[in-house]
């Protein structure tokens, strides 16, 4: 978990395709960030698909979008092929990639960075 200030890890975690995520593919580009509790839930699936939505905006202004949630691999693809998400999830299973704590048990939470 990571702390205010604190540098995010190299590794971000584990995508829907099994593939690690690194900080350094997205070197000098924005990020859309944003983390939610659960695959499937009303709520979190009107957010994917907002992003969804809004997605070729998003990318002519420069952002990646990448969502982080507890659940699997495996539930992330099904996510993804069920609502057609053009955009990475990670899965942190663990819940020790660099969540806040606030950011599972209340909802959902964004954040733009620029690396």
């Amino acid at each position: 978990m990571m702390n205010i200030g604190e540098k995010a890890p190299e590794v971000l975690g584990i995508n829907e395709k099994g593939e690690e995520i690194l900080l350094s593919n997205y070197q000098g580009k924005k990020v859309v960030l944003y983390f939610y509790p659960k695959d499937n839930t009303s709520g979190c699936t009107a957010e994917a698909c907002s992003l969804r939505d809004n997605y070729s905006a998003l990318k002519e202004k420069g952002y990646e979008v990448i969502g982080v949630s507890t659940d699997s691999t495996v539930s992330h693809q099904k996510f993804i092929d069920k609502n057609e998400l053009p955009f990475t999830l990670i899965a942190d299973t663990d819940k020790k990639t660099f969540i806040l704590p606030v950011c599972y048990p209340f909802g959902t939470v964004s954040f733009t960075i620029t690396l």
